[in-house]
């Protein structure tokens, strides 16, 4: 039996309509129309959705259709797929800022320390951690490495001081110092704050979807 007519004779069993089923998963009443005749399968979302919906076990749905399970797969790989590039836009974006305010002093901006501070080290810099932050909490692509990013960007918001200021004074005074791991403190603090709020932005989605 393909897992359009288990959706159905499971929703008949609940003793749900269409409309009922679709208004409480977030769908239209069509979507529920077209997965029970098989015009189209449903995500793996939906599937578990569905499965806590009717008290129908996952395997029990997508037993003995193929058709399904190899759908789920590909699904899922173009699901990683779409991730990756994410991941991949979201950190080349905050390097490109990065480098970009470190390249900003060495060709002119050490002239105006004080505005160069002021605009990078407490509005561009905070400012992009807290907004691509945003995105990390929001994506669940990033929970295995989430809160890694804190300690990344802490770093990076380190080296940016260190790479600048830091660096001029010791080309001046002809002496090295080591970084001082303190200047990692904003960095920390505003990807923190955008990954609260984007964990929170996740949460209240998922809580309306359901």
């Amino acid at each position: 039996m393909e897992i359009g007519q288990k959706l159905k004779s499971a929703r008949v069993e609940a003793g749900l309509t269409q409309e009922t089923v679709a208004e409480k998963i977030g769908v239209s009443r069509q979507t529920i129309s077209n997965w029970e005749n098989n015009r189209y399968y449903p995500d793996i979302i939906s599937v578990i959705s569905l499965s806590d919906l009717y008290s129908i076990s996952l395997d029990e749905l997508l037993k003995e259709d193929k058709k399904m399970i190899q759908y789920l797969e590909e699904s899922t790989d173009v699901v990683k797929s779409r991730q990756k590039v994410s991941k991949l836009i979201l950190s080349i974006s905050y390097l490109l800022v990065w480098a970009l305010s470190i390249l900003v002093f060495w060709i002119g901006g050490a002239s105006d320390a004080m505005g160069y501070s002021i605009v990078t080290f407490y509005l561009v810099l905070p400012i992009t951690t807290f907004i691509i932050s945003i995105f990390i909490g929001k994506d669940d692509g990033w929970a295995n490495h989430r809160w890694s990013m804190l300690l990344f960007f802490g770093f990076m918001y380190m080296v940016a001081s260190y790479a600048t200021f830091s660096l001029s004074n010791m080309l001046s005074f002809e002496k090295v110092n080591a970084p001082e791991l303190e200047g990692m403190l904003p960095g920390i603090l505003s990807a923190g704050l955008g990954m609260f709020v984007g964990s929170v932005i996740r949460l209240f989605v998922e809580k309306r979807k359901k």
